[in-house]
């Protein structure tokens, strides 16, 4: 796979020691308080990955060399950090975290003062900074300096719980299972569990970084935590990422119950009590149009990448939303997506129902949603959706939708092709009523793609 630093609305990514070295991070806190400016503050938080401390401390000082005030939250989870810069009244913010990318990675991902993302326009800004290397280095008597603040975890668990009822969970007294990956949500994520009454059976929980097995909460990396459900005879297991903001869901017999599962839960239990517009991004299954349907609201739709989810939500003014890969975003708790207003949704939902969780997933609208990704050359991307878009040209009914990548639909299924923001890869996704009609879609692009890329 080509490695190269990946700068995009996402943040930065890269190896460690190739691709983001402690120079390129020192160059992009310069960039960030640059475009700061002096006398501003910033908090920064990391994840637990062993690099941490020393991209941390390289971004603190670029940030500090151009004049900006440092606020170090520690070793915290993504949705925390994001909360306390907002909290903190903080012109922007900082997370030392590749999520759910492999070991060798790093990145950087940069905040507004609310919490979210930057805008596409604010990471064009970002990088064109960085890469002019004009930055607005201060004298000895301008240099920001740096304090400390250890609220995260208090501030995060209780805007979590102000949204749902403790007691009714309590009463429940459910038994859960817990992989945190020896990420961030090592530390917050049992505070949360003590709070809601739970017994806690806590997998891969100490806050190292070195993860027990390959980040990413998929099905194939999941085997330990859907054993330790059936032999816990626990109600639930959670499976969270290393930054903690993705939540995957293995159901009371110990069956992952796919990453589109976990939107889709929050968002019959929002409905419940709510009514007003959500917003999902271009990849995610059209269960949540189905929930929506029912309860008679409208869905928005936004290309993928959490900054533009949110962005849709706050000019739609949507009450609720996320991503499918795990991603809740409830802006009453904060504007990014959070594993543990997840977690404390589907536990709500559990207590108020008295369903096991496979009753609650079996009750949604199922189709078959393939992903698939593959490497992919700089600039590929873009031909691939050119030529895909060509071949389904003449298929009856066919509309098209090119706000990210290239998303193709027909009547009762859909197929997207899209570079990632955050890996050397190009990744196909295609939802239809069955297997093989999901299978057939992906062949199909994927076919496209090697003529292409080989």
């Amino acid at each position: 796979m080509e490695d190269r630093l990946m700068v995009s609305v996402s943040g930065v990514r890269g190896t460690i020691g190739k691709t983001l070295t402690a120079q390129v991070a020192m160059e992009f806190g310069c960039a960030f308080g640059t475009m700061l400016g002096a006398g501003k503050t910033v908090s920064i938080a990391r994840d637990t990955r062993p690099s941490g401390a020393m991209i941390r401390s390289a971004v603190a000082a670029g940030l500090t060399a151009c004049g900006v005030n440092v606020v170090d939250l520690g070793v915290v989870t993504t949705p925390g950090a994001a909360l306390m810069t907002r909290t903190l009244g903080c012109d922007g913010g900082v997370i030392i975290t590749a999520s759910h990318n492999p070991t060798p990675y790093n990145g950087i991902k940069f905040l507004q003062p609310s919490g979210v993302g930057l805008t596409a326009g604010q990471a064009q800004r970002l990088k064109e900074t960085w890469e002019s290397k004009q930055f607005n280095l201060q004298d000895s008597l301008h240099t920001g300096g740096e304090s400390q603040n250890t609220d995260t975890h208090e501030t995060h668990l209780s805007a979590v719980c102000a949204i749902v009822d403790p007691a009714a969970i309590k009463a429940r007294g459910f038994k859960v299972v817990l992989d945190s990956i020896n990420g961030a949500g090592c530390v917050g994520s049992p505070m949360l569990m003590e709070r809601l009454g739970c017994e806690l059976v806590h997998l891969n929980h100490e806050p190292t970084g070195l993860f027990a097995h390959e980040p990413e909460p998929i099905e194939p990396n999941l085997t330990e935590l859907g054993r330790a459900v059936r032999d816990a005879g626990a109600s639930v297991g959670f499976a969270q990422d290393p930054d903690a903001d993705r939540l995957v869901i293995v159901d009371e017999q110990g069956r992952f119950i796919g990453e589109e599962y976990t939107l889709a839960l929050a968002a019959a239990y929002v409905l419940r009590h709510r009514k007003g517009k959500l917003a999902a991004n271009l990849s995610t299954s059209r269960m949540i149009d189905d929930i929506a349907a029912a309860a008679g609201v409208e869905v928005v739709r936004a290309p993928t990448g959490e900054a533009n989810v949110v962005e849709a939500m706050q000019r739609e003014r949507c009450i609720f939303g996320g991503e499918g890969n795990g991603g809740v975003i409830d802006p009453r708790v904060v504007s990014v997506r959070d594993s543990f207003t997840g977690m404390a949704m589907i536990l709500q939902y559990l207590a108020e129902t008295k369903q096991p969780l496979s009753e609650l997933v079996a009750a949604i609208p199922s189709y078959h949603l393939l992903k698939i990704k593959f490497p992919c050359p700089a600039g590929a991307a873009g031909t691939v959706a050119g030529k895909t878009k060509l071949a389904f040209a003449d298929r009856a009914g066919a509309t098209f939708n090119e706000s990210d990548g290239l998303r193709i639909d027909l009547a009762d299924r859909w197929v997207s092709v899209r570079a990632s923001n955050t890996e050397p890869i190009m990744r196909i996704f295609a939802e239809a009523p069955s297997q093989s009609d999901a299978e057939a879609l992906v062949q199909e692009v994927r076919t496209i793609a090697k003529e292409v890329i080989g």
